[in-house]
């Protein structure tokens, strides 16, 4: 029994003994240190480190590393702030590091990917951290670039196994540069283009249409009706001789003579002759941001028969004539690329149309008393795509057409007869010519206050019914005080002057 007792007051004084001891462990496990440690060293330790699991210390982490780019086959120089005792590298396929002193080291990048490099000292702690990310060689991509583009701001990196280009240019036509050439040097499908262009440019372009058509027709012809003989022995002629080349007589107007004792014959002669000109100009102006496309159309539409539309559901079907619209006019599409120099790059296409009665048809309605004429359309079109300056211009399309056709009807051997066949033939002659021309000017605008612009209207008024009536004047004319006199003549010399 004292035996027992003994012991008993031993194992008491042991677990007295050790308390403090067991308290102190587990406050140290609580703020995350290793218990085994001195009190002193324990309060050395600079930022002692939290874990979430009791007893657990990170002493290395991705949290608190540098970040460093590497190419394939490039190498950086690390200074390290102490002596570096063990080295440790995630993944030793994609970069490797060689200590070449007690506190420099050498990180090499191997091949495409992401990995951690972390190095310690002889007690253990982080000297450094590093998350090296070993992407594709790019200082050949950069040259280049930076070649073309000497004055951009342009930057080139790679993510992975891709390349991403960002930066900004000028223009379309160099972002689409820029991101050809990384292309073609880091293959199809691996460039990113995340270029941004400055403020996009806008133009203005005006094509001019001019055209010129001068027509001369003239025609001449003798028709003859009459008879010759005497008794039973007659014979009764008649000519009529078309003009054949315009296609109809100008005009049926005539000269109509009897001759002979008795007046039995009788000569007509149709003479007439037409000149005209026609002149057409057409002025559209349209702008358009670079790289976007405009639309301008100024006319309108007729309409055509396109057959019937039946309804066959009804006995007998019902049928209804189908119309179709054609739109004539003036209209113009183009799409403007600013290059760099000022250069413009134009594709445009621009038409000028309008209806003409030559080779009209005209149709005859069941059941109307007049017949429904479709005119014809006249067009003249061009589409190309031509470089020019700001502010300079392109004769983008011209012609010159000329055509003559005569045409001489008469009876075969009579007409051939010297001074006297005249009466036996027509003559009709027609000459057509024109010159036509397209011209494009583009010019590199900016938007301006509106009182810097003017109207086709600014300075119209209706006139008064007073000014109407006995004036005859359609609009009102005024001016301001001391204004020139529009309808006051120049005193004074005038035409060239030569010293």
């Amino acid at each position: 029994m004292a035996y027992r007792a003994l012991i008993r007051i031993a194992a008491l004084a042991a677990v007295v003994a050790l308390a403090p001891t067991s308290l102190d462990r587990a406050g140290a496990a609580e703020l995350g240190v290793d218990a085994r440690l001195p009190a002193a060293h324990i309060a050395a330790q600079p930022g002692v480190h939290v874990s979430p699991q009791p007893g657990v210390q990170v002493a290395a982490s991705d949290a608190g590393s540098s970040f460093i780019p590497l190419g394939v086959g490039k190498s950086v120089v690390i200074d390290l702030p102490g002596d570096v005792k063990d080295v440790l590298v995630a993944d030793p396929k994609i970069a490797n590091a060689v200590v070449r002193s007690a506190r420099r080291a050498y990180l090499i990048g191997v091949a495409v990917g992401q990995t951690s490099v972390f190095f310690f000292d002889a007690q253990g702690r982080q000297l450094a951290g590093f998350d090296i990310a070993v992407t594709r060689d790019l200082n050949g991509v950069r040259a280049a670039l930076r070649q073309m583009f000497p004055d951009a701001d342009l930057r080139i990196e790679g993510v992975g196994d891709g390349v991403v280009l960002s930066g900004t240019l000028s223009s379309p036509i160099e972002a689409q540069q820029a991101f050809d050439v990384a292309t073609r040097l880091a293959g199809d499908g691996k460039v990113v283009n995340a270029i941004v262009v400055k403020g996009r440019q806008q133009v203005m372009l005006k094509v001019t249409v001019a055209e010129v058509q001068r027509s001369i027709i003239k025609q001449l012809g003798i028709n003859l009706n009459g008879s010759l003989g005497q008794g039973t022995a007659v014979l009764n002629f008649t000519t009529s001789n078309p003009f054949s080349a315009f296609g109809q007589s100008l005009a049926s107007s005539a000269f109509t003579g009897v001759f002979g004792q008795s007046g039995n014959t009788s000569a007509t002669l149709q003479a007439m002759e037409r000149a005209g000109v026609i002149r057409t100009l057409a002025e559209p102006t349209l702008s358009a941001i670079s790289g976007e496309s405009a639309t301008f159309l100024a006319g309108g539409e007729f309409p055509i028969p396109a057959g019937l539309s039946c309804d066959t559901t009804k006995s007998p079907p019902l049928c209804q004539a189908s119309i179709e619209f054609k739109k004539f006019g003036v209209s113009m599409n183009f799409t403007p690329v600013v290059l760099s120099e000022g250069r413009i790059s134009l594709k445009v296409m621009t038409e000028v149309s309008d209806l003409s009665n030559d080779n009209a048809l005209s149709l005859t309605v069941p059941g109307a008393s007049q017949n429904v004429t479709i005119p014809s359309i006249r067009v003249r079109r061009a589409d190309t795509t031509v470089e020019i300056p700001s502010g300079g211009s392109l004769a983008m399309a011209g012609m010159i057409q000329e055509q003559t056709k005569q045409a001489i009807n008469g009876i075969p051997g009579l007409q051939q007869l010297p001074v006297l066949g005249a009466l036996f033939r027509s003559r009709d002659y027609v000459n057509n010519q024109t010159e036509l021309m397209i011209l494009v000017t583009p010019y590199v605008v900016h938007a301006v206050a509106q009182k810097d612009l003017s109207r086709p209207d600014d300075g119209y008024a209706d006139v008064t019914d007073p000014a109407q009536i006995l004036m005859g004047r359609l609009n009102r004319i005024y001016g301001v005080t001391g204004g020139v006199n529009p309808n006051r003549t120049y005193n004074g010399h005038f035409g060239f002057i030569m010293n």
